[in-house]
C-alpha cells in the first residue's frame, strides 16, 4: 500500500498561482501512474492530469495550457503548478499512486483549492 499525502491547496484570488504536492513513501520509479483528481462543489469527481513513470504528463482539456504536472524523483514528490485559476478550479484536490494503474490506486485525503474574489 502506497502512503500519499497532499500539501500546498488555499484561497486565492481569480488569475493567482498555487502550486500542489504529493510526497509518496516509495520511490516514483516503482508507481506506475500519479494523477490529480479534483472534486469540486456539486461535481462529479475528475482527473485533471497524471504522469507515468516515464515522466509523460497527460492534461483533462479544461486545464491545459494552466496546469503543469510534474516530479522530483529524488523527494518522492509530485507537483501540480496551477496558474491562471478560475472559480471553476475550486475544489479538492486528490493525489492517487497506481502502482498497476489508477483504478487500484492509493488516494490521499485531499487538499482544498478555493479560487474566489
Amino acid at each position: 500500500q502506497v502512503q500519499v499525502a497532499e500539501s500546498g491547496g488555499g484561497s486565492v484570488q481569480p488569475g493567482g498561482s498555487l502550486r500542489l504536492s504529493c510526497v509518496v513513501n516509495r520511490s516514483l520509479f516503482s508507481i506506475y501512474v500519479m494523477a490529480w483528481y479534483r472534486q469540486g462543489p456539486g461535481k462529479q469527481r475528475e482527473r485533471v492530469a497524471h504522469i507515468t513513470n516515464g515522466g509523460t504528463g497527460y492534461y483533462e482539456d479544461s486545464v491545459r495550457g494552466r496546469f503543469t504536472i510534474s516530479r522530483d524523483t529524488s523527494k518522492n514528490t509530485v507537483f501540480l503548478q496551477m496558474n491562471s485559476l478560475k472559480p471553476e478550479d475550486t475544489g479538492v484536490y486528490y493525489c492517487v499512486a497506481g502502482i498497476t494503474g489508477l483504478e487500484s490506486g492509493s488516494w490521499g485525503s485531499g487538499t482544498q483549492v478555493t479560487v474566489s474574489s
